[in-house]
């Protein structure tokens, strides 16, 4: 369906990326940005009888991209080890701390084995309603599935092929990284977990390693880095600088520390904000963006919020771009139509820039998510206009919402919110009884399990979640009867999420903080 977007365009066009000005976005039906034009200009052809949505003065902008998460485990809390006195060294030291697996690997493994369905509908609203259009980190499945966000992993074509990038949660060595150095030589991208630790803790090695490897090109896309020295970002000259992935909250939550955000800059690598996930993150781009100002702050970065905001799109669009060869976090011609409409915070002035409210957002600004030009979550009355798509809706915040999330199987009927957070909650309830029906599903199906009425089987992405599909149904069942899944976690930054906050983790404070744009 074709779609009109109208109110003031914020478009991150290159060539002008300060540019604000009241104008209409043009969609076309395969979800592409046709046009933009000012003011009451003539609409293009073809888009007469288009529905036309009105965010008055509210900013329609490049979707918000998430480089990095692991949305797998987007239903659990903070998490912090108890026994834990000190930061963690690097990421092989909290992946075996005696609450890890009882605290997030044996719930997230349970939910996604028992309800997959359920559960990845709700970890795709709870990046909606943060405005996010493109998330990297998807748990592995044995066939498509209701996918209504663009899945970075994918490509910008659904094509489900790992043609475009590879990614790697998994720590590679020698052969290994000179393969995928290999395939980056020959225009395929490569996303690479990468030095996640404290500043020159063992880690290090693995960004040395992918240097003498080759891997830093353009079109290597490194998240993490924060256990790189200031030094060691010579390893990666400006005339073949890639991307990085900064993660601020999970850096300061568990090594007290983050990336040299200005030593990275100076090389000339563009740099993109991640979530990364519910243990040790935001609930999404537009509060992680919040974390990354607090911490630019703290260690003189000297980010503007145009800087940060250009982090959650243009940065990542432009990153992806030079795989994909197509334009996404900014709203031009020809451009993917993965769009996010703000409301605003006031006038726009000196002192209260466009750029500066949109930083300032939470979820409750959030008017309207599209993705591949379907709005898929949004203000009750400017979603309910887009008739072609069905809707459900829902509160939040105090407002009438809706979303677009499809039942599995039957595109023409709308998942209700509380019928799939019904099947979650007695996963919740019974982790037991849910693991035992799960089998039977799948001990039941006598056909291939790529065919596409096999039961959705999921796969975790972190290195210690699970082994391949089923056998993980097999892993729970030694657990049972001490696995203990915890309530959801809230869609939004709210009361509960601040209150894990304070006192827990490592960043002297600093995050308590963030409480404060929420109020």
């Amino acid at each position: 369906m074709v779609l009109v977007l109208s109110g003031r365009c914020v478009p991150c066009d290159s060539d002008d990326p300060d540019a604000v000005f009241d104008g209409r976005v043009f969609i076309t039906n395969d979800g592409l940005i046709e046009k933009i034009t000012k003011g009451s200009a003539v609409a293009p052809a073809g888009f007469g009888a288009a529905p036309v949505l009105n965010a008055g003065d509210g900013f329609i902008t490049p979707g918000l991209i998430d480089l990095h998460n692991h949305i797998g485990y987007n239903t659990l809390p903070l998490w912090a080890e108890p026994k834990q006195t000190v930061p963690f060294a690097h990421h092989d030291n909290w992946t075996r701390a005696p609450s890890y697996g009882p605290s997030i690997s044996w719930p997230a493994n349970t939910l996604v084995n028992t309800e997959p369905e359920a559960f990845l509908a709700y970890v795709q609203l709870r990046a909606l309603v943060g405005g996010t259009t493109a998330i990297q980190g998807w748990p592995g499945a044995n066939r498509k599935h209701v996918q209504v966000l663009r899945n970075i992993d994918e490509g910008p074509d659904r094509s489900g092929s790992n043609n475009l990038y590879s990614t790697s949660t998994l720590t590679l060595k020698g052969e290994a990284l000179a393969k995928k150095a290999q395939a980056q030589k020959n225009g395929q991208g490569f996303i690479y977990h990468c030095g996640e630790g404290s500043v020159n803790s063992l880690v290090r090695r693995e960004f040395v390693d992918a240097s003498q490897a080759g891997c830093l090109q353009k079109n290597f896309i490194c998240i993490h880095c924060n256990s790189i020295t200031r030094d060691d970002w010579q390893f990666w000259p400006t005339e073949r600088a890639g991307a990085i992935v900064w993660s601020p909250f999970s850096n300061l939550w568990l090594y007290g520390s983050t990336t040299d955000i200005t030593a990275a800059r100076g090389q000339g690598i563009l740099v993109c904000i991640g979530s990364d996930w519910g243990p040790s993150g935001t609930k999404n781009v537009q509060g992680e963006v919040k974390a990354a100002r607090l911490a630019s702050e703290k260690f003189g970065f000297g980010l503007s919020d145009r800087d940060l905001f250009a982090m959650i799109t243009s940065n990542p669009g432009d990153a992806l771009a030079r795989v994909w060869n197509k334009v996404s976090g900014r709203l031009v011609e020809g451009g993917l139509a993965d769009v996010t409409i703000m409301r605003a915070r006031g006038k726009i002035s000196a002192q209260n820039s466009a750029f500066k409210q949109l930083v300032l957002s939470t979820e409750d600004d959030v008017m309207l998510t599209v993705v591949e030009g379907i709005a898929r979550y949004g203000d009750a009355g400017l979603l309910a206009q887009q008739l072609a798509v069905p809707s459900a809706n829902f509160t939040l915040g105090g407002r009438e919402r809706r979303f677009a999330i499809p039942e599995p199987g039957n595109d023409n009927n709308a998942w209700e919110l509380a019928n799939f957070t019904d099947l979650l909650k007695a996963v919740i309830a019974n982790p037991a009884k849910a693991i035992s029906k799960a089998q039977a599903r799948m001990l039941s199906f006598t056909g291939g399990f790529d065919e596409p009425d096999a039961p959705l089987l999921l796969k975790l992405d972190m290195p210690s979640g699970g082994t391949a599909f089923a056998a993980s149904l097999n892993n729970l069942k030694k657990h049972v009867n001490k696995i203990v899944v915890p309530p959801l976690a809230s869609l939004v930054h709210d009361k509960s999420f601040f209150g894990d906050i304070k006192g827990r983790g490592f960043h002297d404070g600093l995050l308590d903080k963030l409480k404060g744009f929420y109020q």
